[in-house]
């Protein structure tokens, strides 16, 4: 699968989603980030996004590029982000700091060993706590980069990836 082939499965009226996508898929167009940083986004983001098919392209596109590493941290944010993004946005949204005080009981092995790069792992939670609207998980993921000294125009490419990412797998589920 390549961009091109990926941009034909959107409709017409998509038209600025297409664009879009071609321009964040290059590391050219995700200023901050490298190439790996990008697809490994872009597929953490997919994953998320709920759309089985589109997921599928987007590996298709990728699988020649990135490290197996990369795809299983992809899999893995998406996953433990599923279960974050819903526990921790409840916490934020009741703004009852007994809750907060309150042990989560919830595993996360994974955050602390990803697979790859802490710094990539958090660019992909970053990405999915964005489309999964977790205001919490998304202000700690961006403090954790900034602390790495990831700069924010790395950080607004994440985001922007998810952004067009997320909107093309919705294009694509009801475009069929």
């Amino acid at each position: 699968m390549s961009v091109t082939e990926l941009k034909q499965s959107l409709p017409d009226y998509a038209k600025d989603i297409r664009l879009n996508l071609s321009s964040v898929l290059k590391k050219e167009g995700a200023p901050g980030l490298s190439q790996e940083q990008v697809y490994g986004t872009a597929l953490a983001s997919a994953y998320a996004s709920d759309n089985v098919v589109f997921a599928r392209q987007v590996e298709a596109l990728v699988k020649d590029e990135v490290a197996e590493e990369t795809v299983n941290a992809a899999k893995a944010a998406a996953s433990i982000m599923a279960m974050n993004n819903v526990y921790y946005r409840f916490l934020h949204l009741v703004g009852d700091e007994e809750y907060a005080r309150m042990p989560a009981n919830l595993r996360m092995n994974v955050i602390g060993r990803p697979g790859v790069e802490k710094v990539d792992f958090e660019l992909y939670s970053l990405a999915v706590s964005a489309i999964n609207g977790c205001g919490l998980c998304v202000e700690n993921h961006e403090k954790a980069l900034r602390k790495a000294e990831v700069s924010r125009e790395a950080i607004q490419s994440a985001v922007r990836i998810a952004a067009v990412i997320k909107a093309a797998a919705s294009t694509t589920r009801f475009a069929a």
